[in-house]
């Protein structure tokens, strides 16, 4: 009876979590650089009549916000399996080098492959952060099974040489950094369908995996011998691991750019509600992280209106001292 009623409540909790999700996805078709009464938003958003109100709705809002979404939760997906896999609490989506490798792609398409458009940073900051994995993986599982520990050093190394690179690329050519660091500072501004409608097959493929590897994280959690003892195939379950957090973050920060804390701290939160249960702490991330991706994307358009402020920024200023004050309140989950 325990068992099920602790399994209604966090049904329940997340039910009102996507509840949260739509009433803030809502917000961000309503709230933007030019005011239009919520009536006229909700009259538009099922019936698209030609007007400009109409287009503002349907070419630029709604396509900006299922972009947030995707990308959010693509980013906590990513951040869970991340800490799930290595068994850190501190990790992010970044530690495997996965932004790096994508922002390295990106500084060469842009200073040598005359790439300009967002579009057109999608495929090379993809290709570069699954690169960059199957580098790392490589490195890491080199003579011997990869390890958690492995895999963090063999990200940190990956990390600091292409960090080198695209610092040095950007130095050489002050055009290219001039175009980067609009990229670089996380932002869902100016995407449209196209850049939705190419990254969407990448995240719903990691959605998928991801929460197919639930059962095997929570194995994996009591160690390797534990996890095989209990049928679980570790290092096939990293390497699925590994590759569904490629897809999640590889096609987020093509799309919006590196943008921080969301992977590193939806984790924590969904664990404080629901415990270490991989099987509803990767569902509760998935619609926790959009919430507070969307949110800084509303936030950053109203805080300096009419000009904007990045969801990458907003996320930093806004979620690093609730983390910060999360973590001083009680202990992190152990993993």
């Amino acid at each position: 009876m325990a068992r099920g009623a602790a399994g209604a409540a966090r049904g329940g909790g997340l039910l009102v979590a996507t509840a949260a999700l739509l009433l803030v996805f809502l917000l961000s078709v309503w709230v933007g650089s030019k005011q239009i009464p919520f009536t006229a938003v909700w009259s538009v958003l099922w019936h698209d009549d030609g007007s400009s109100d109409a287009a503002i709705i349907h070419d630029l809002r709604i396509p900006r916000t299922l972009l947030a979404v995707l990308v959010g939760a693509a980013l906590g997906l990513a951040g869970a399996l991340m800490q799930g896999v290595t068994r850190n609490p501190l990790a992010d989506p970044g530690l495997l080098g996965i932004n790096v490798g994508a922002a390295a792609a990106v500084a060469l398409a842009i200073a040598y492959g005359g790439v300009t458009s967002v579009v057109g940073y999608v495929w090379f900051a993809f290709l570069g952060a699954a690169a960059v994995s199957v580098v790392v993986y490589v490195i890491g599982s080199a003579g011997r099974a990869a390890t958690p520990e492995r895999l963090v050093l063999a990200g940190a190394a990956v990390s600091a040489a292409l960090g080198a690179v695209t610092y040095a690329v950007l130095l050489l050519d002050p055009g290219a950094f001039n175009q980067f660091r609009y990229w670089v500072v996380g932002s869902l501004a100016g995407r449209r369908s196209d850049t939705l409608v190419q990254v969407a097959p990448f995240i719903l493929a990691g959605i998928v995996l991801a929460l197919l590897l639930a059962r095997p994280l929570n194995a994996l959690a009591l160690g390797d011998d534990a996890g095989r003892a209990l049928g679980a195939h570790v290092g096939r379950t990293r390497a699925l691991g590994a590759l569904a957090v490629t897809l999640l973050c590889g096609a987020a920060t093509a799309a919006a750019g590196p943008i921080g804390f969301v992977g590193l701290a939806v984790p924590h939160a969904a664990r404080m509600i629901v415990g270490p249960d991989q099987r509803w702490v990767l569902p509760y991330s998935m619609v926790l992280a959009p919430v507070l991706l969307l949110g800084a994307d509303v936030i950053g358009r109203v805080v300096i209106a009419p000009a904007e402020l990045q969801a990458g920024v907003v996320t930093a200023f806004v979620g690093a001292p609730v983390f910060i004050a999360l973590c001083r309140r009680r202990k992190l989950a152990r993993l």
